[in-house]
């Protein structure tokens, strides 16, 4: 008896593994605002459903980090779920506040534009396996506005 059920756990854990996933990516990162409260960048991320139902999203949290440093956190609770057999692209705002802004005056001073990594956690229901973590990351720069591009 205890040879089928070792058979049936190990024919189960095999399809599981094998089993398509959500796939994911960061595909964007711009800047959308700055003002006398700060900053605001908007990321996209991609997400591919190979299943024939929608998928709820738990929350999307985030973590954008300038020279190692974090210089802004945050989580989306509840943004909504991803589409049938498609593609869903979510919009995550990043929102980093003016007193950080001029704590990184050094590194925006040498180039006028800001060096980040950006790292988010898109946690995802998948029925029967329960939540799905989805980690992504992304590096690169955000050019700030000149004053000429103000005017």
């Amino acid at each position: 008896m205890s040879y089928l059920v070792d058979k049936a756990k190990n024919y189960v854990a095999e399809k599981v593994t094998n089993m398509k996933k959500p796939e994911a990516n960061l595909t964007d990162v711009d800047l959308t605002n700055v003002s006398r409260k700060g900053m605001e960048c908007l990321a996209k991320v991609t997400v591919d459903n190979p299943y024939v139902h929608p998928i709820p999203i738990c929350e999307i949290s985030y973590i954008l980090k300038s020279a190692t440093r974090v210089i802004a956190t945050g989580t989306i609770p509840d943004p909504g779920s991803l589409k049938a057999n498609g593609q869903t692209v979510l919009d995550v705002t990043v929102k980093v506040p003016h007193s950080v802004l001029v704590s990184l005056v050094r590194d925006i001073a040498v180039d006028w534009d800001i060096d980040y990594e950006l790292e988010v956690s898109l946690v995802i229901d998948i029925p029967i396996f329960g939540n799905f973590t989805i980690p992504l990351s992304n590096k690169g720069e955000i050019k700030l506005p000149s004053i000429k591009d103000l005017f």
